[in-house]
């Protein structure tokens, strides 16, 4: 397709993007990460030199994911047959986008961490005081919403399926609780990772959609959040 004007070359691109906004699901995790990356960077005084690193930093990520979209559709295009090229082509692409991703979060790490460790630590020696059996009543609580929750909607079972996630749930409240109570930003930090795991495996299972699993880790971290502070 020819482009007539500089009009029609930028309403190309944004199809482009468009497209994958819609049709990818990274795409749309990469756009709400960056985000909430770029509001953040609003409050913690960020240099110029950071702020541009962000910026290229969430680029590079943007744009692999776009160029790894492009291959696989023209793969696609191509050839709808198994070929080892073919399988070559799009492992790449992905490599592409994974190294670029984690290039983000050892970049995020570095820009962020020293500036909201010192809240966080404050934050979590308030809140460890916090009698023992909270961590426990907020779980059960926890447990209690997903299955009401689950009951409203009529879908699925506590284990499996239905909205929200009871995996993520449960997964998100003892990351919450371990990061209040253990006072220690690296062990909190794989905590989360943990939950994270959780959620990654309902996805590729097909369990739960992302919504479902989203919703499930928002209800979890939450209302341990509430109890960890009502009784802090």
């Amino acid at each position: 397709m020819k482009a007539k004007t500089l009009i029609d070359s930028l309403n190309y691109a944004f199809e482009g993007i468009i497209y994958g906004l819609k049709t990818q699901r990274n795409m749309k995790i990469h756009f709400l990460v960056a985000i909430i990356v770029l509001v953040a960077s609003l409050f913690l005084d960020l240099t110029r030199m950071e702020i541009l690193i962000l910026f290229l930093t969430i680029s590079m990520v943007i744009v692999a994911e776009m160029i790894n979209t492009s291959i696989e559709s023209t793969i696609d295009l191509i050839t709808d047959k198994y070929h080892v090229f073919a399988k070559t082509a799009k492992n790449v692409a992905a490599g592409a986008v994974l190294i670029a991703t984690i290039n983000s979060i050892i970049v995020a790490y570095l820009i962020f961490f020293h500036r909201i460790n010192q809240f966080t630590l404050q934050v979590l020696r308030h809140v460890r005081q916090s009698p023992l059996h909270v961590t426990f009543i907020a779980l059960i609580i926890v447990i209690f919403v997903v299955i009401v929750t689950k009951s409203y909607f009529g879908a699925g079972t506590f284990l499996q399926g239905g909205m929200p996630s009871g995996h993520a749930a449960v997964g998100f409240s003892l990351a919450t609780a371990i990061t209040f109570i253990s006072e220690n930003i690296f062990i909190a930090t794989l905590s989360v990772l943990m939950a994270l795991l959780i959620c990654q495996s309902r996805i590729e299972a097909k369990i739960h959609s992302f919504f479902e699993v989203v919703m499930g880790g928002i209800l979890g971290a939450l209302i341990t959040t509430i109890f960890f502070q009502i009784f802090g």
